[in-house]
């Protein structure tokens, strides 16, 4: 059914004689195991995944119909994983930051710590895609503060999406911070990266000008945004208060023109985003649900949530809440951030932390959602990625350690395809 023969004639023995090989030429991979996730659901182990070899999706069918040569697997099969969110320029910081530092003093590290030989810093970036790829990821939403990774990326088999970061919180500087980060920019699109656009850092180190002027520069289009990644992040924009004021003294940088909103810093920025944008939130580990009631007033917004459990566990060591972005029905993303602030690149790690230590039940197909079309669709590449469906090519992993249909401590995942 998927495979044909070919007829080979040469000489033989010199004597202008004919020999004939008949070689099957294999044009489909085909796949079974205990359960498949389509990227929208679980299929039990009577179904098998068809590819062609070079791993496009031509379909899913009953294991009766799938002919010979399928290749069963123990475990669960999933389409590739995508990180929205990572850093992979901070990666030669891996095991520098202390973890349970706290946002404040991490960004502080990370300020202090970012120089580097730029033979380590090309070693571990290598080192970091090279995980990333070996556990399924087949696209990566990244941070960009410089060009760093373009020689990277334009050899790397995973897809990209770069969100060149901007920030400067005095607005006296809006116009040159902006002009210069440009160059950034321009270099990834030259270098043909289309997919790339300008996003705003975080809430607490962008300025109101800084932010204006990134509402036109992003005008239908999609763009990323660390937010409520620390309690003092709404500390600074209710009351002028808590630690970013030590960071900015630390940092020589004068604030007194800053003016509290008296509001969370969500409900702070959001509004400065009038432009069609979609916006992926970034941690949202101290989001509340008036926050939320917020988000869904904005009618000209897409938002997606990214959780990056891990990282919040490393800095702030505590959890988004999970189940409010649940039960009101955010989309939800999943990230791995750096190694800055992780101890791997690796979703399932991300899937298995949610899972083991969230106060109630999330099915696992809804989580294997998050990290896969719903990841797809945030960055725009659900046309071939996130799901198997007929003619995308979203890669094919398998995660082994499944119990009852929930990972395990024991629980790994590796690409197949």
């Amino acid at each position: 059914m998927f495979s044909f023969n070919y007829i080979l004639q040469c000489p033989a023995n010199g004597t202008g004689g004919k020999f004939t090989i008949y070689q099957p030429i294999n044009l489909y991979r085909k796949f079974t195991a205990n359960q498949i996730f389509t990227g929208h659901e679980i299929l039990g182990d009577h179904f098998a995944l068809i590819t062609t070899t070079e791993g496009v999706i031509v379909d899913i069918v009953n294991i009766t119909d799938a002919g010979d040569d399928v290749e069963a697997f123990n475990g669960l099969l999933t389409p590739g994983f995508i990180n929205a969110h990572c850093h992979v320029e901070l990666s030669h910081l891996k095991g520098f930051i202390k973890s349970g530092s706290g946002l404040v003093e991490f960004v502080q590290q990370v300020m202090g710590k970012r120089d580097a030989s730029e033979e380590l810093k090309l070693d571990k970036m290598q080192t970091a895609v090279l995980e990333m790829y070996d556990k399924g990821i087949t696209a990566v939403g990244d941070i960009c503060n410089t060009t760093n990774t373009i020689t990277i990326k334009l050899k790397s088999k995973l897809r990209w999406h770069n969100f060149i970061e901007v920030s400067g919180f005095t607005d006296g500087g809006a116009n040159k911070r902006l002009g210069d980060i440009k160059k950034v920019y321009d270099n990834f699109y030259e270098n043909g990266l289309l997919k790339t656009s300008l996003s705003p850092h975080a809430p607490y180190s962008v300025s109101k000008t800084l932010f204006s002027q990134l509402n036109n520069e992003t005008a239908n289009q999609f763009i990323t945004i660390h937010n409520q990644e620390c309690a003092t992040e709404n500390d600074l924009y209710q009351n002028k208060s808590g630690g970013f004021l030590e960071l900015y003294k630390n940092f020589g940088i004068d604030i007194s023109s800053f003016e509290p909103t008296g509001k969370t810093s969500l409900q702070s920025w959001l509004p400065y985003f009038t432009n069609n944008q979609s916006i992926i939130c970034v941690h949202n580990t101290f989001i509340a649900k008036a926050d939320i009631d917020f988000c869904k007033r904005q009618l000209n917004t897409q938002l997606y949530f990214c959780l990056c459990v891990n990282a919040n566990k490393y800095i702030e060591q505590k959890l988004p809440p999970i189940d409010l972005l649940v039960k009101n029905n955010c989309i939800i993303v999943i990230g791995t951030d750096s190694y800055a602030s992780n101890w791997q690149l690796d979703i399932l790690e991300e899937i298995k932390t949610i899972q083991q230590e969230t106060s109630f039940t999330i099915p696992l197909s809804e989580i294997l959602k998050w990290a896969t079309i719903n990841g797809a669709t945030a960055l725009q590449m659900d046309n071939t990625l996130g799901s198997f469906e007929k003619d995308k090519k979203p890669g094919v992993v398998l995660i082994e350690g499944i119990e009852n249909s929930n990972t395990t401590v024991h629980s790994s995942a590796k690409r197949i395809l």
